[in-house]
Formats: structure tokens, C-alpha cells, sequence
């Protein structure tokens, strides 16, 4: 690289950095918490009205956001949601550029950074189906899923590649398990967010909402298993789906209820993140 290629490099780097350590990052970190624990609050509550018998609503991010649309003044709800969303994403990615400097060890630091770019990705995704709701094409997200699975299968090797990303999302489920009763996630809180009545509240709900979306994410990844396994993508699905397939088992309702709580769980915690933002 040239003299002037790295003084360049060097002054992206130092602009992310100074973005990444704002105010202003901090503000919309928290805003899009906010947005994000709202989500995941009414994915829990359809679950929940899933368990109930109600089939009218979907229990997935896009099924959400077109459930705070039917509320009052939801355009204004769905549209604020979406802009908290992509607030979210823009602090993400500033995290993925320039964060994570305590993490001395370069490969972990390196690796914590590839992660915030994928939260990223789906934090994107999540504010593109608020749009799509906003503006009246939203589709089911399971639909979405199987369409993917679909297209990747009728490639060369797209089989292996759908196998391989159902180890990923079943991996990244037990991931998030493991984060639950190893209680990591605390390292999201400020110390005060920690600590008293509160803190133990905060920590309940992390453990619950991150055992409930662990397990989620594992029966999605199954489903998509399932899928490469079958070579047929209709087999592949969603969390909607993912959650059907919880109320065909035995004590099915009892088990979504369960779930829906868990995932409604992750919903306060992300509110709580948001008050207790840690860097």
C-alpha cells in the first residue's frame, strides 16, 4: 500500500473511531435498543397468543412489525420502530469498524468485530421488513426463508450450503444458551445495571430471554437442517414456523408459552441495555 493508501486508511480509522466513541452513537445505541426490545416484546406476546389458539398473527420480526401496525397510531409506531432499527444498525457498524479495543487479544477482537457486523446484518433486516410493513408489502418471514432455501439449493452445491448454514444457526442457538447460564450477557450492563433489586431483575430476564431465543434460533436451524437434508426447501422455516413446530409436540402450548415469556424476556432486557448501556 502507498504512503498516501495508509495516511488514508489511517484517517477512516481514526474518523470511525471518534464517530464510535460519540455522544451521539451512545443515543442512538440506545434508541435502537429500544425499537429492538419492542420487537422482540410483541414476537413474545404472539407467541404467547399462538400457545392461545390465535393463528392470525406471526411470531417473527416481520409478523411483529405488522402487529404494531394495527395498533393506534401504528404507521407513526411502525415507522418509528424501523428508524430506531437503522439507528441501531449505523452504531453497530461503527462497532464493527472501530470497536472492541479493550479485547488485546487480536484474533478475539477481530472475531467480536466480524459478530457486530453480523447484528448488523440482521439488525438491517429487521428494519427493512418495518419498511416493507410501512409501506404495505411485508411478507411472511417463513415465506422468505423458504424462498432463500430455494434459490440456494438449485445451485451447484447450494445442498452443502444450506447444511452448513443450518450448523451455523444451530451453533449460534447453543451459543446463546451458553451466554445465558454463563451470564455474558451481563457485560452489556453498566455496573449499576447490574447490581441491587433492579440488577437481579435485569439479569433474570437476560438469562430467560437468551435460554428462549437460544433454542428458538436451534429449531430454526434444525428446520433449515432438515431441509438440506430432504432437498426440499418447504421443509425450511422461519421463526413462525420454528414455533409451530413447538405447539405439535407434547405440552406444545405449555412449551410456547414458556417461549414466548423467554423471547418477551430478551424484549425487557434489550430495554434495560438500553438504560444501562455499556460500552
Amino acid at each position: 500500500m502507498s504512503v498516501t493508501g495508509r495516511s488514508a486508511a489511517r484517517e477512516t480509522e481514526d474518523a470511525a473511531r471518534q464517530a464510535h466513541d460519540s455522544d451521539w452513537t451512545d443515543v442512538a445505541a440506545r434508541i435502537g435498543f429500544v425499537a429492538y426490545g419492542v420487537v422482540y416484546l410483541t414476537i413474545g406476546w404472539l407467541a404467547v397468543q399462538l400457545a392461545f389458539g390465535n393463528h392470525k398473527g406471526q411470531a417473527s420480526s416481520s409478523g411483529a412489525m405488522r402487529e404494531l401496525a394495527k395498533q393506534p397510531f401504528g404507521h407513526v409506531l411502525i415507522w418509528a420502530v424501523s428508524i430506531g432499527m437503522f439507528l441501531l444498525v449505523v452504531a453497530t457498524l461503527l462497532e464493527a469498524a472501530a470497536g472492541h479495543r479493550d479485547e488485546l487479544d487480536h484474533g478475539k477482537r477481530t472475531r467480536k468485530r466480524l459478530a457486530s457486523a453480523g447484528k448488523a446484518i440482521i439488525y438491517t433486516a429487521i428494519a427493512l421488513s418495518g419498511i416493507k410493513v410501512a409501506n404495505g408489502s411485508g411478507s411472511s418471514g417463513g415465506s422468505g426463508q423458504k424462498a432463500w432455501t430455494a434459490k440456494v439449493m438449485d445451485h451447484t452445491g447450494g445442498q452443502l450450503l444450506v447444511g452448513a448454514a443450518a450448523v451455523a444457526i444451530i451453533a449460534f442457538g447453543a451459543y446463546q444458551v451458553y451466554r445465558a447460564f454463563t451470564e455474558k450477557f451481563a457485560d452489556h450492563l453498566s455496573a449499576e445495571g447490574r447490581t441491587g433489586t433492579s440488577g437481579k431483575a435485569y439479569l433474570a430476564f437476560g438469562t430467560a430471554g437468551y435460554i428462549a431465543r437460544g433454542v428458538a434460533f436451534m429449531i430454526v436451524g434444525g428446520l433449515v437442517g432438515y431441509a438440506a437434508i430432504t432437498h426440499d426447501p418447504s421443509k425450511s422455516g422461519g421463526l413462525d414456523q420454528a414455533l409451530q413446530k413447538v405447539l405439535d409436540q407434547p405440552f406444545g402450548p405449555v412449551l410456547l408459552v414458556l417461549l414466548g415469556v423467554g423471547l418477551a424476556s430478551y424484549g425487557l432486557f434489550m430495554l434495560a441495555r438500553a438504560r444501562h448501556l455499556s460500552r
